[in-house]
């Protein structure tokens, strides 16, 4: 799996750390743990689940103290169950003890989202529909979640607003139409950029399917009504669904034949 730049990653990092630290660092360790003493640290996993930021996890260490080494037996992305043994942490104690909750909250919550990713990826394998994230994410991690997605076996969607035009409901009614909305954008952007519209329905779809669009997402469909929308659009455009995307729903969803 594709490691994140040290320049995306670094930064994110680095400001969890001064604010786990504080004004003070860590008096805790500090108080109880000689500067000299060293120490060996395993991670193992306890559950079930897919890696994702180990990367962030060394780099925390690191930059409390870059004399820790890390050895590290796995990769983002590989699958672990109860009593895998991720790697090795070694060097001076105190900056294991400080730098070991950010790390592991990095780990954790990346990890979580792969996990999670991979439930629905797992669930939907046997379609040629695919796992999509959104910008539903924490401000400030969009980089580190969207690389969870990957991998847990999704893919990413846009990384912000500027990546290619998303025309919804909000933006129809405002501009007086998807026509019209579609128009407009047309002849904002550049031929690179693609445009996706949001539909809700089956009238909305036909009215679309007469405008060069790329991409409909198609929000809050049932599955039987999935599987009428995308035989309407035929392979015309690629189809995306949206609202309520669970382990259970997925598979229905999926199973209308998105592409």
């Amino acid at each position: 799996m594709r490691s994140l730049p040290r320049l995306v990653v670094e930064p994110l990092v680095r400001a969890a750390l001064l604010e786990d630290l504080g004004r003070a660092g860590d008096i805790t360790t500090d108080a109880t743990i000689g500067p000299d003493e060293q120490a060996v640290v395993q991670l193992v996993s306890r559950d079930h689940g897919v890696l994702a930021g180990l990367d962030c996890a060394v780099l925390a260490w690191n930059l409390v103290d870059p004399r820790i080494e890390a050895r590290i037996e796995l990769a983002d992305g590989a699958r672990v169950r109860p009593g895998s043994v991720i790697g090795t942490i070694s060097g001076p104690a105190r900056g294991l003890l400080t730098g070991e909750r950010v790390a592991l909250n990095f780990l954790g919550h990346l990890s979580g989202v792969a996990t999670g990713t991979a439930t629905i990826a797992d669930a939907i394998a046997h379609t040629k529909a695919k796992v999509i994230d959104t910008r539903k994410t924490i401000p400030g991690l969009r980089a580190l979640q969207k690389h969870a997605v990957v991998c847990g076996g999704g893919a990413n969607h846009r990384f912000g607003l500027d990546d290619a035009i998303m025309i919804k409901d909000n933006h129809i009614g405002v501009a007086g139409g998807v026509g019209e909305a579609v128009r407009r954008a047309k002849a904002h952007v550049g031929h690179l950029v693609k445009i996706e519209v949001e539909v809700t329905d089956l009238e909305m779809l036909a009215e679309l399917l007469e405008l060069p669009v790329d991409v409909v997402l198609l929000d809050n469909m049932a599955p039987a009504l999935l599987r009428e929308a995308v035989a309407l659009v035929n392979g015309r455009m690629l189809t995306e669904a949206s609202g309520r995307i669970t382990p259970q729903t997925a598979v229905p969803i999926a199973e209308a034949g998105l592409t």
